[in-house]
């Protein structure tokens, strides 16, 4: 759900705002009539990352980002 505040409001009442942010709303911060930023929620530390679905990745190997002798070869112009 996203609400939207006024700036004076978000001024008064971050440490509510960013509560209400950390539980999963979005607050969406306004001036003059106009969005100019957004509280949400930061994923917590230890989370899982879920690979790309929107790519249809549904495995990425333990090993994916180990280095490559062949890439690091031509980086250094072998």
């Amino acid at each position: 759900m996203t609400t939207s505040v006024s700036l004076y409001d978000a001024k008064t009442h971050l440490s509510a705002l960013v509560e209400r942010a950390a539980s999963g709303e979005e607050i969406v911060i306004m001036k003059n009539g106009v969005a100019k930023a957004r509280l949400s929620p930061v994923p917590q530390p230890g989370s899982q990352r879920r690979p790309a679905g929107a790519l249809g990745v549904a495995f990425i190997a333990d090993d994916f980002d180990e280095p490559d002798p062949r890439i690091d070869a031509l980086f250094a112009g072998g």
